[in-house]
């Protein structure tokens, strides 16, 4: 079995969602944006070091990704609350 065949494709929905119950127990959206994300800068320096596999690289890419893709999910569920008409 490979690491693609032991991807859980609702990982980065209950990492989001994670990350969204912190921000409505009353953590800022840009310390959680922080935490999340992972700069392009980063990814960059990263992929520049000269002692790293080939291998390790696809998998730096490949974190990447899934950290955009968390944060994606994070913005939406942040913005539906945003948005949501208050009951009083």
């Amino acid at each position: 079995m490979t690491v693609r065949d032991e991807y859980d494709p609702l990982a980065p929905q209950r990492e989001a969602a994670f990350f969204y119950g912190l921000f409505l127990r009353g953590h800022t959206v840009e310390d959680l944006r922080q935490d999340i994300d992972v700069p392009r800068t980063l990814l960059d320096k990263w992929m520049r070091a000269h002692d790293f596999e080939a291998t390790f690289r696809e998998n730096l890419q490949r974190v990447y990704t899934y950290r955009k893709q968390v944060l994606a999910i994070f913005d939406g569920l942040v913005l539906n609350e945003q948005n949501r008409p208050r009951i009083q």
